[in-house]
């Protein structure tokens, strides 16, 4: 009688998302493969551009699931597509431009532990060591002119060793429990680049989530500002701001913000 071999389930999907960067993914695989050899994971990398890859998938100790995308999607999208072929416990949102140093991992499933977590990210520090200010207020469109003409500066965060609980984290690298993701119905695919991440951590707040970042967990971020020169992103940018802006969403954010503030302030008299 022959030996029936059981697979298990990941308990971490991650997934990227490569625009001609696979170079860099190279980097990031190598990290995965050295750091986080204690944990059942899967990648699932979606080509956005076409591509050779410079490596074998099964060069690694983890499955990598490849998906040729015949024309460019935005990050909703291609995200919300990998998440279909997604098998784990857990679904990863990370950057290509992210380098592990460590296992980030441990300390965001242990945040998540916590049912009332929605999404875990870890803190992210540029190249020289300096913490970004991952960690945001919901914009408003007079933060936006604050920030603009200089007014808004240092972050909104401080930083300690208890997870802080921000209203939104950045996309380069967000941690969601299966069902919660699949609750929310993933990204909102009407945005193409940019507030995507805003958007779902307003809708994770509505829904009684808490978006928390784990200080004990830190990841780098190589990032490269020049495409804030270009003006096809400016455009993005300018475009998901306004759909957010005008989004029935947004006022609700604004109005639970504001019971909320008013019920402080009646505890506090």
């Amino acid at each position: 009688m022959g030996t029936i071999v059981v697979e298990q389930s990941p308990e971490i999907s991650i997934s990227v998302v490569s625009h001609a960067q696979i170079h860099l993914i190279e980097n990031l695989l190598h990290d995965i493969n050295q750091h986080c050899r204690a944990l059942l994971i899967e990648l699932i990398l979606t080509l956005n551009l076409d591509e050779v890859l410079p490596f074998t998938v099964d060069s690694f100790l983890f499955p990598i699931k490849i998906i040729r995308n015949p024309i460019p999607r935005g990050f909703a999208t291609n995200h919300n597509q990998a998440f279909k072929y997604a098998m784990g416990q857990f679904f990863c949102v990370m950057n290509p431009d992210v380098r592990l140093h460590d296992n980030p991992f441990q300390a965001l499933l242990a945040c998540l532990r916590n049912s009332v977590v929605g999404v875990a990210a870890p803190l992210v520090l540029s190249t020289s060591g300096e913490i970004e200010d991952s960690a945001r207020r919901f914009p408003t469109p007079l933060k936006i002119f604050c920030k603009a003409f200089g007014r808004c500066k240092g972050s909104d965060y401080l930083v300690e060793d208890n997870p802080i609980f921000p209203d939104w984290v950045g996309g380069m690298f967000m941690l969601f429990p299966r069902e919660v993701f699949k609750k929310l119905g993933g990204f909102d695919q009407r945005y193409f680049l940019y507030y995507e991440d805003v958007d779902l951590c307003a809708r994770l707040r509505l829904k009684g989530y808490e978006v928390a970042i784990c200080p004990d967990a830190k990841v780098i971020h190589l990032a490269r500002r020049s495409s804030h020169q270009n003006l096809q992103y400016l455009k993005w940018h300018l475009i998901s701001m306004m759909r957010f802006f005008c989004s029935f969403l947004f006022l609700k954010i604004l109005w639970l913000q504001l019971t909320k503030k008013s019920h402080e302030q009646m505890y506090e008299k």
